[in-house]
């Protein structure tokens, strides 16, 4: 067990971004069993993250593109524009996970 804890540390070490989804000790009978029948339902629930994070996608293309120039000129990430990209990823993330049922928590509509 203590090895595999160390193996964990050296993997998150070695990559600039990991992701984490906690084993969940219990989880809601009722919502697996809407998730499991009732698919379509939960995705028309999450249509304004969809609708929200389609634009920002958009959005994150075009500060990518800003955040390379600048690499190019500069020779370092503008901190600014690396928050806004990783608050993108992280309502992305969170979707996805209670689109998948990884999660019951429904996604809050934040970059944190």
């Amino acid at each position: 067990m203590e090895n595999n804890i160390q193996d964990n540390a050296q993997i998150k070490e070695g990559y600039p971004v990991s992701f984490e989804v906690k084993y969940p000790e219990k989880s809601s009978r009722l919502l697996a069993l809407f998730a499991l029948m009732f698919f379509i339902p939960k995705t028309i629930l999450l249509i304004p993250h969809l609708i929200i994070l389609w634009f920002l996608g958009i959005v994150s293309f075009f500060i990518g593109m800003a955040g390379f120039l600048v690499i190019l000129f500069i020779g370092r990430y503008p901190r600014t524009l690396f928050d806004i990209l990783v608050g993108i990823f992280r309502w992305q993330m969170r979707v996805s996970a209670w689109m998948y049922s990884l999660t019951d928590k429904y996604p809050p509509f934040s970059f944190e």
